[in-house]
């Protein structure tokens, strides 16, 4: 009889999950809106609340062990939390757009915190209005030289700012036999008054050893003082009254650094850092150079998102028959998320055959992990089982809340919570035929 139930947690296993190969084959011959994919996305989320909810939450606490499954929902979540970002980190971003630019706003959000650190130590810019100097940050772009390379030259228009990441910089006098005259470190400025009077070099700056820099042109810092009445009347002030200050090097208390930088970061939004198409293409291509193991960094986030049900499936069958609402709430859910995955892999360059193939194991996968689930629960007391029902739980939640819910919002917008609804109805029919 055991042998039976065993291959009976396999097979609905493997049911539960055919919606993931079956959701690749139909984004070969079709490409669906981005409506379509978010309302199905939202549909199969609602069907997932619907199913953890009623068959794995409910249950557990039909059977009185609250704080087993609370323990096993807070380790599933902070499980899947740390396995999402150690696959997104190798890769394994690209398998979602949701994944994907969530990924690129973190990694913009860093690079804009540095780009503002940078800023809050330059004379000019930190005199300036930082809820307003933050639009000049997507122009800030970041310059390597190797040692030796000329940075600027004395006599050529003074058209940029250069700020020091790390390397050391050697500023020379031309007119008497190319002396050094100082070298500048990291957080160390050259130009500042450029980007004011596009005065001419009065130094050649060239580079002793290989030294990062962050740039900004004056033609961007220009545009934004058109653009911005309040930045060109501060820059008329600092002209002005402090013209004399600002062509010689003055150093910046560290305090007020400190509160420009603070001002300026609680500007960085959502527009600043939502990564462009240009952004996407260039994480895929770079992903694909820096991790050669990126397919399979897909493959094991497409894995995590998934596994959790399969042994709930497994360990369900011990306690009582089969859940309808789960496997269908499964079923519902995984279709979905295969189908919006398998387009963006074969926009990633992924070829049919590799995309099918990751479904395919991924559903046999599930099997196992139901087969395995049934035979390792056997006998197991309640609070065991409750707190795997929990990790299973708090990981699908999790996953629901991360990739699914988000990925459905930025393709459909306000069509997402009543695809919701309906998934967690649709889920919620399938009880009642039990």
């Amino acid at each position: 009889m055991h042998v039976s139930i065993t291959i009976q947690a396999f097979l609905f296993g493997l049911l539960s999950a055919a919606s993931l190969p079956l959701g690749s084959v139909t984004a070969k011959f079709w490409t669906p809106g981005n409506r379509v994919v978010a309302a199905m996305m939202a549909f199969g989320g609602g069907a997932l609340l619907s199913a953890l909810t009623i068959d794995i939450v409910g249950n557990a606490l039909r059977q009185g062990q609250f704080y087993p499954l609370a323990l096993g929902c807070i380790i599933g979540g902070l499980l899947f939390v740390f396995l999402n970002q150690l696959v997104n980190n190798k890769g394994g971003f690209l398998r979602k757009s949701a994944t994907t630019i969530n990924f690129l706003k973190r990694k913009k959000r860093k690079e804009f915190q540095q780009i503002f650190r940078e800023m809050s130590q330059v004379t000019l810019l930190n005199h300036l209005p930082p809820e307003e100097i933050h639009a000049l940050a997507p122009y800030v772009s970041r310059r390597l030289y190797q040692q030796g390379r000329t940075i600027i030259r004395q006599g050529e228009p003074g058209d940029s700012l250069f700020i020091v990441e790390s390397g050391e910089v050697d500023i020379l006098d031309n007119r008497n036999n190319f002396q050094k005259i100082a070298t500048l470190h990291a957080d160390d400025v050259l130009g500042e008054m450029a980007l004011v009077t596009g005065e001419p070099r009065s130094a050649t700056a060239v580079a002793a050893t290989d030294t990062t820099v962050w740039l900004i042109l004056k033609e961007h810092f220009d545009r934004l003082m058109r653009t911005s009445p309040k930045i060109s009347e501060a820059v008329k002030t600092l002209v002005e009254e402090r013209i004399t200050d600002l062509q010689q090097k003055e150093t910046i208390h560290s305090e007020q650094a400190a509160a420009w930088f603070s001002k300026a970061i609680k500007h960085i939004d959502d527009e600043l850092i939502m990564p462009t198409d240009t952004d996407i293409k260039e994480a895929a291509q770079e992903a694909a150079s820096q991790h050669g193991g990126a397919p399979l960094a897909i493959w094991l986030g497409i894995m995590l998102d998934g596994i959790p049900e399969s042994l709930v499936i497994g360990s369900s069958l011990i306690h009582h028959s089969i859940s309808f609402s789960l496997i269908a709430g499964l079923f519902l859910s995984n279709y979905p998320e295969a189908l919006s995955s398998s387009v963006g892999m074969r926009e990633q360059g992924y070829s049919f055959v590799k995309i099918f193939s990751m479904w395919a194991s991924l559903m046999v996968i599930t099997g196992v992990g139901a087969l395995v689930g049934n035979v390792f629960f056997v006998g197991a007391p309640d609070f065991l089982f409750a707190i795997v029902q929990g990790i299973a739980a708090g990981a699908m939640l999790t996953m629901i809340a991360e990739t699914m819910l988000p990925e459905a919002y930025h393709k459909g917008g306000a069509i997402t919570g009543f695809s919701t609804l309906l998934g967690f109805l649709a889920a919620l029919f399938f009880k009642t035929l039990e």
